[in-house]
């Protein structure tokens, strides 16, 4: 059997409107070396996993039964269980990686154990959709204040032995899953370093209710991560959030006149509504705090997710 040295790995849950063009782009470029692509579905009702299975002659590609548990991190976790790589790269079912992304992934984990590469966001969206919330790690990792610096599992490599040291994912993290990671990587002493070369094109949303609900679930994560590394966090502060373009002058809790002001005037800017609505998802999720009741479907079918950490 020939030994592989970097294994893809990409979650999925009812991705077949995108999941294609991913594939594509994998199966158009060469690889340096040995490689595999696991595609982990979730528990897809749609036509996910025949889509994926169509694409066997032309990628080294198998499909992962990963709906045991809900969460794109747990779905990654059972695709490194099986893989047979020793570099493992993740990226994700609704994006699109560029034309030299496996070639400089290689280069990448030839020179580092833990990488992450930049995102792009004009290719797959709209202008409107561009404006409606801020896109980050295009210049450098993304950051929180008093905290590491982490990154999006959409555009992340790592080698494998540093994966297990620190038990993969944790599936009790449904929602950040891939920042809480970074830092548990980074603890050990295992630096991330930003590769601006390495690119993923990025899929936005840009509906209110998506947004909405975004904004509540990233800010039900970030209270969960605050609790589990307060020691890192211990800078951050609970009144901002930490993707959102909103200054701490667009809070409307504690600036309402200013803030009904300024809202009348993005009525007839969709972009920038969006952009307040997601704030005030994120302030409402960050105040409830995480979810502790148990996990009624762990070890069932998942629910449904985005395939990454952009939850609708």
């Amino acid at each position: 059997m020939e030994a592989i040295g970097l294994s893809v790995v990409i979650a999925c849950l009812d991705a077949e409107a995108t999941l294609g063009a991913q594939l594509e782009a994998l199966a158009s470029q060469p690889c340096p070396v040995a490689w595999e692509v696991l595609v982990c579905d979730n528990g897809s009702t749609d036509g996910t996993v025949v889509l994926a299975e169509s694409y066997r002659a032309r990628l080294p590609l198998r499909v992962v039964d990963a709906a045991v548990r809900r969460g794109p991190g747990a779905a990654r976790n059972v695709g490194v269980d099986v893989a047979r790589g020793d570099w493992l790269a993740f990226c994700d079912a609704d994006d699109v990686v560029a034309e030299d992304w496996l070639a400089t992934m290689c280069t990448a984990l030839e020179r580092h154990a833990f990488v992450a590469g930049r995102f792009e966001g004009e290719r797959l969206n709209s202008r409107r959709a561009r404006r409606s919330r801020p896109l980050d790690q295009q210049d450098g990792l993304q950051s929180s204040a008093g905290s590491p610096p982490h990154a999006g599992a959409g555009n992340l490599g790592v080698h494998r032995e540093v994966f297990r040291a620190v038990g993969g994912f944790d599936p009790a993290v449904t929602v950040l899953e891939d920042t809480d990671l970074c830092w548990r990587i980074q603890r050990t002493g295992v630096p991330l370093v930003y590769v601006p070369d390495l690119v993923v094109h990025v899929r936005l949303r840009a509906t209110l209710g998506a947004m909405y609900r975004q904004g509540v679930a990233y800010g039900r994560a970030h209270a969960q991560l605050e609790r589990r590394h307060a020691e890192l966090m211990s800078g951050s502060s609970a009144a901002s959030s930490p993707t959102s373009s909103l200054d701490p002058g667009d809070d409307p809790a504690a600036a309402p006149e200013r803030s009904r002001g300024r809202l009348e005037g993005w009525v007839g800017s969709p972009p920038s509504m969006v952009r307040f609505v997601w704030q005030v998802g994120w302030r409402r999720g960050h105040r409830q705090g995480p979810d502790e009741r148990p996990d009624p479907q762990a070890g069932t079918v998942a629910g449904r997710h985005r395939s990454n950490d952009d939850p609708e």
